[in-house]
């Protein structure tokens, strides 16, 4: 099976290298993308243009799509022929309103709050996340050595994407599927849980751990896709 697999918000397709291994010696092939999210013009169209070149060659392939990514994957089964959509710890997006409309009214943010506020506004609605605030938020249950090495890999995110009010008209015509990490602090799993089976009309599986399962927990998350994709 191809599997195109999406990060979020601050990361590149980078922190999926632990992942993509355990998932070929699954018999899979796996592309990493990397969004342009740094761009303040670019928003969850140009995102998911990025996603269907990727797909080029590919044939109903799986997406994979991590924490923001969830706003975007949706969109790219508006263009092409999709297997299946799976939802790391993301967002699920209503069509026509913002993520940032969604922060507002749901219980969407972790239930942990972080106790450093490493946020930098460079301009034009870009930010940057500090080590620190970043490690409690996506990396808290990683090694000092794996955090570190992540967190110096991130970058700056334009929020259009969570600003912009969801490009999507309407739901697509694809089978989805949710995982939900029992421990994240950037997410609220109780509302994961929620959002699967109200949007996506699907029980939620679950994994243990915080938001980042593709960098402490690889080879389980990888068992966890490889079941999701009969």
């Amino acid at each position: 099976m191809d599997i195109i697999l999406v990060h979020g918000s601050y990361h590149g397709a980078w922190c999926w290298e632990r992942l993509t291994p355990e998932l070929e010696a699954r018999g899979h092939r796996v592309i990493a993308v990397d969004l342009p999210i740094s761009d303040p013009t670019a928003g969850a169209e140009r995102y998911a243009g990025v996603i269907s070149d990727a797909a080029r060659g590919t044939r109903k392939p799986v997406i994979v799509g991590h924490s923001m990514a969830g706003l975007v994957i949706p969109l790219v089964a508006t263009r092409r022929q999709i297997h299946r959509l799976i939802f790391l710890a993301a967002f699920i997006p209503i069509p026509g309103v913002s993520a940032a409309a969604q922060r507002h009214a749901e219980p969407i943010d972790g239930l942990v709050a972080p106790k450093t506020a490493e946020w930098r506004d460079l301009g034009d609605d870009v930010w940057m996340v500090g080590p620190n605030t970043a490690t409690e938020l996506f990396f808290h249950d990683a090694d000092r050595k794996l955090a570190a090495w992540a967190a110096a890999r991130l970058r700056p995110q334009s929020y259009l994407v969570m600003n912009e009010p969801s490009p999507l008209a309407a739901w697509p015509k694809v089978e989805s599927r949710s995982i939900v990490c029992r421990d994240d602090r950037a997410l609220n799993p109780a509302w994961v849980r929620s959002a699967a089976r109200d949007r996506l009309g699907v029980k939620a599986v679950e994994i243990d751990g915080g938001h980042s399962p593709f960098l402490t927990r690889p080879a389980e998350l990888a068992s966890l896709i490889d079941s999701l994709l009969a």
